[in-house]
């Protein structure tokens, strides 16, 4: 009996030698990537990169000259990992309808995201992002967002840095940034004010907040377990983490509802006023986004989805992008005079949000930063059926396709010898006028995809350049940062939102007029 279990083992093993070693032969052939054995696959390197993913992905990719990967790792499905523009081309617009978000993605979001725009494919997707597309280019949506942001940066932003500065003490720019968004996000989706950055800046956030935060970060550690089954099994056991993400997502779902029902009943009510003639037709009508979904008659779920997924996507993308922002202002002192030269000389509108017009070099900024710390590191779908990418790598039906945003804005291929340093040279060089419409800068997308590309392009592009610009115009000419460590070089953290590990303390002193009219250009220079 031993004998035969023992042979049976040794016939399994061969075969799955056998099998592993032709499915490698079959990836090394068309791409290269890390080195792998049968039946593991490449675990032994991805385990001893595991704290360093990001850059070890940017070097096999950056030594491949096809600047493509094929990983293959037991316990997890075949990833083609690519930062070569033609392929990404190929996936988010050429050749679209093989490239879904998939399955195994909707299924670490679907939980908390439900049937919303950003965990959903096909015609589903289709017709939300039709909805969605017309109602973010709705004036009465903007006017709202530029509202809400002069709002928030009078009544708490700026008192918050003010408050920092009188007192010479430090404070955590990525917090408060993240506070300020999640309130503005609240504001513009729901309708409703969370209070989140309060200018005495309490230790604890609004219970909604914090719902939203801990249910974000259990969701980007699903996506990080090398073996999906474990949260699986977890999630149906109801037990750890899985157990508190279903409390959080309750606490979301509930705050969304009852707002929805609250609405709905206000709308009621306005509507037996308006007909009974007590106010004018369109009185007390509401901007937000929730209530302009109420009113296209969408079911109660689906509202509730769509809103969860905007404040999702919204929370922390612009204070990801802001917190790299000011850091690298800090170690870039000469860019953050121009920055300044621009403000003072009128480009901000006078702080008024919607004022800063294109701000070419704070745009620029703003990209270049984009460039080397995008807010999403990475992005990924799942091949419907079989193909071969624009570089001749072969895809599997099934296979996981990864874009590497991070790594992207690090290739000499695509940027030059000098794609480490934070230059605007690559963005002011390139002309101001004419630039294609799906270009970010006059740059192609498919070479910058830090807001996707293609038919999945970010709907709220605009709107994030408009927050981005407000806050950055608005803390600059007030106040001066300075790194409590200035010797500090942080980690970039690939959540389902990049973060800045450890945060972003910084010490705040007021500008005096004196520093912002010095930084004007002298009346009558050249244009």
């Amino acid at each position: 009996m031993m004998i035969c279990y023992m042979l049976w083992w040794l016939v399994a093993c061969c075969l799955l030698f056998l099998l592993y070693g032709s499915k490698l032969r079959s990836g090394w052939s068309h791409g290269h990537g890390p080195r792998s054995y049968p039946v593991i696959g490449c675990l032994v390197a991805f385990y001893q990169n595991r704290r360093r993913l990001l850059d070890w992905y940017t070097e096999l990719l950056a030594a491949s000259p096809t600047q493509t990967i094929v990983v293959d790792r037991l316990g997890a499905r075949r990833t083609v990992v690519t930062a070569n523009p033609a392929n990404v081309e190929h996936i988010l617009k050429s050749n679209f309808g093989n490239y879904p978000k998939g399955k195994p993605f909707t299924d670490i979001l679907g939980d908390l995201l439900g049937t919303g725009i950003f965990n959903v494919d096909g015609e589903l997707w289709y017709a939300q992002r039709k909805l969605v597309s017309h109602e973010f280019s709705a004036r009465a949506l903007r006017e709202l967002e530029f509202a809400v942001l002069e709002d928030e940066a009078r009544s708490r932003l700026v008192p918050a840095l003010a408050l920092a500065a009188a007192r010479g003490a430090a404070v955590d720019m990525q917090d408060l940034l993240r506070r300020f968004s999640f309130d503005v996000i609240c504001r513009v989706s729901l309708g409703v004010d969370p209070g989140c950055l309060d200018p005495a800046l309490p230790a604890a956030p609004p219970r909604l907040a914090a719902a939203f935060d801990n249910a974000a970060g259990i969701i980007a550690r699903r996506g990080a377990a090398p073996v999906a089954a474990v949260w699986k099994a977890k999630r149906a056991l109801g037990i750890g983490s899985e157990r508190r993400l279903r409390e959080e997502i309750a606490v979301i779902h509930e705050a969304v509802m009852d707002l929805i029902h609250i609405r709905k009943k206000e709308r009621g009510l306005n509507h037996q006023e308006v007909n009974a003639g007590d106010v004018g037709a369109g009185g007390g009508r509401r901007s937000d986004l929730l209530s302009r979904m109420i009113e296209c008659g969408y079911p109660d779920e689906a509202i509730r989805d769509m809103v969860i997924s905007f404040i999702m996507a919204g929370r922390d993308t612009t204070s990801s992008a802001l917190t790299w922002f000011f850091w690298l202002l800090t170690r870039h002192r000469g860019v953050e005079r121009q920055v300044l030269e621009e403000i003072a000389g009128g480009g901000a509108g006078g702080g008024a949000a919607g004022g800063q017009g294109r701000m070419r070099v704070l745009h620029a900024a703003l990209c270049e930063t984009m460039r080397l710390y995008p807010p999403v590191a990475w992005d990924s779908k799942h091949a419907a059926a079989g193909d071969v990418l624009p570089d001749g790598t072969r895809v599997g039906r099934g296979d996981r396709v990864t874009y590497f945003q991070y790594g992207m804005g690090r290739m000499e291929s695509i940027w030059g010898t000098d794609a480490g340093e934070f230059s605007l040279r690559r963005w002011l060089s390139l002309p101001e006028e004419g630039a294609p419409a799906a270009a970010v800068a006059g740059v192609s997308p498919f070479k910058y995809p830090v807001f996707q590309a293609g038919p999945r392009t970010c709907v709220g592009k605009e709107m994030a350049f408009v927050q981005m610009k407000f806050v950055a115009s608005t803390v600059l000419r007030r106040f001066e940062l300075a790194p409590v460590d200035e010797g500090r070089v942080p980690v970039f953290l690939p959540l389902m939102t990049a973060h800045m590990a450890g945060g972003l303390n910084v010490t705040v002193r007021s500008r005096g007029g004196d520093q912002i009219a010095a930084a004007a250009p002298a009346a009558g220079a050249g244009n």
